[in-house]
């Protein structure tokens, strides 16, 4: 169920309850499926029984009516994937973050100026050991991937027999020695990876077009931050496959600070409004 916190201009809300508020704030009536939903933001006040908009609704209406960027993060870890964002409108950011196994996701507004520090604390980005990688760049294919991930949905309990049949999972589907043993102790040590995606409608050759800047990473805990440079973000649907190439290159927090920094546009990389 929806909820709010007036206090702090919260807001707890499921995709369907953004969708009946946006239909509402466009002057136009939900479909007929969302009524149950629109009976749940009557409940509870966030919508009158005319279709009116409460106060509290305001920030957010105006990011959705009028967004400059949208921004999806997608983080997965032991629980599954979970879905973050922020909609930054022209003079509002809301920033929303989900929660394992919860329809809703809590959406709250942020000054403009804290935008990559929400998106650093939602992929938890902080400070790592200065361990030193046996190799700094580690090449297999997304088939191999798939087979130490296999091994895993099904660990033994014991670190030396997973690491032992990573490693075999790995070599088996083609990796190379030398890129096996690296890959296998990233995989062990894989806290959560991540995707952050931000899109904009911007210009090409003189007309509107959507564009999209992307940053994947792996978040191995002691072992530091790798970034996936392949497959090459933003990833269309169908466009990996068994034998496409995984690379990935270690990095550090203040790296890949600078690029989350270096995925959100310049001003007059936006298309005209």
């Amino acid at each position: 169920m929806p909820s709010y916190d007036s206090s702090r201009s919260r807001l707890r809300l499921a995709d369907r309850h953004v969708r009946v508020i946006a239909r509402l704030a466009a002057g136009e009536t939900p479909d007929a499926e969302l009524f149950p939903t629109l009976g749940e933001l009557q409940e509870l006040g966030l919508v009158g029984e005319e279709g009116q908009l409460s106060p509290l609704l305001r920030e957010l209406v105006e990011a959705l009516e009028a967004p400059v960027l949208t921004i999806g993060v997608e983080i997965t870890g032991e629980a599954g994937p979970v879905h973050h964002g922020v909609v930054v409108g022209p003079n509002t950011v809301v920033v929303h973050e989900g929660w394992p196994g919860e329809e809703e996701s809590e959406y709250i507004p942020v000054e403009p100026s804290t935008l990559v520090f929400e998106l650093a604390r939602m992929v938890h980005l902080r400070r790592g050991a200065d361990e030193q990688p046996a190799a700094p760049r580690v090449v297999s294919t997304m088939k191999a991937l798939d087979a130490a991930f296999g091994v895993l949905a099904a660990p033994s309990g014991e670190l030396d027999e997973d690491r032992g049949a990573v490693h075999k999972a790995l070599t088996g589907a083609g990796t190379s020695g030398e890129m096996a043993g690296p890959l296998t102790e990233l995989v062990l040590a894989l806290n959560a990876y991540w995707r952050v995606t931000v899109a904009w409608d911007g210009e090409h050759d003189g007309a509107h077009a959507p564009m999209l800047r992307s940053l994947a990473v792996w978040d191995c805990g002691s072992r530091g931050y790798w970034v996936r440079e392949q497959p090459e973000e933003p990833i269309l649907p169908g466009q990996v496959t068994p034998e496409s190439p995984l690379e990935l290159v270690r990095s550090d927090a203040g790296e890949i600070w600078r690029k989350l920094t270096g995925l959100i546009p310049e001003k007059g990389e936006l298309g005209p409004r």
